[in-house]
């Protein structure tokens, strides 16, 4: 199997996809998202798809990995906040619901790109304006899809229905299966 290379600058893809024990180096894509139009999980299979395009044309001759995680809630994509106030905004919007957490993984570098999109349902406790405020005032929910880190350790979820890896990042029985088709040669 060609030499792979994650498209994230997402340090939790990068604990997740370093956890199956997989060599990768990474390199950041610079692929520019915009999602006119398209449903959450279109939204999240193009990005990742833009990602590790715009990636493997750096890189031609290697496997690139690219991901994007969205958080949905009655069809509408919540991406990262743009600043503490959209962040609260989201979080009351999910509180005390249910949502869905949808990842789009694509490997690029043999030959037609290998896409997955894995949905996880997600709901939430009923957060009270304290726990909202100072969980953003933490910085932590400023860099995650709907602002918020399911891994962060403030009591926010009450329950996680499928895939725990995907509501971090990655999904990881996906990726690594995968994963084990290229280097069988299956895909590649």
């Amino acid at each position: 199997m060609k030499g792979l290379i994650l498209a994230s600058a997402s340090p939790r893809r990068r604990e997740l996809l370093a956890s199956l024990g997989v060599p990768f180096e990474v390199a950041v894509s610079r692929f520019e998202e915009r999602a006119e139009g398209l449903t959450p999980a279109q939204q999240a299979l193009a990005f990742a798809r833009g990602k590790a395009a715009e990636v493997f044309s750096r890189f031609p001759d290697r496997l690139v990995l690219g991901a994007d995680t969205v958080v949905a809630l009655e069809g509408r994509a919540f991406g990262k906040p743009a600043d503490e106030e959209e962040a609260k905004r989201f979080l009351r919007l999910l509180s005390g619901r249910t949502h869905e957490v949808i990842t789009g993984i694509c490997l690029m570098g043999c030959g037609s790109p290998q896409e997955v999109c894995v949905t996880t349902r997600v709901t939430f406790r009923v957060l009270g304006e304290e726990l909202i405020g100072r969980y953003v005032a933490s910085g932590l929910p400023l860099d995650k899809a709907g602002a918020y880190g399911i891994q962060d350790g403030y009591p926010l979820a009450e329950r996680c229905e499928g895939s725990y890896s995907n509501v971090v990042g990655l999904p990881l029985d996906e990726t690594r299966a995968l994963l084990e088709r290229a280097r069988k040669g299956e895909i590649c």
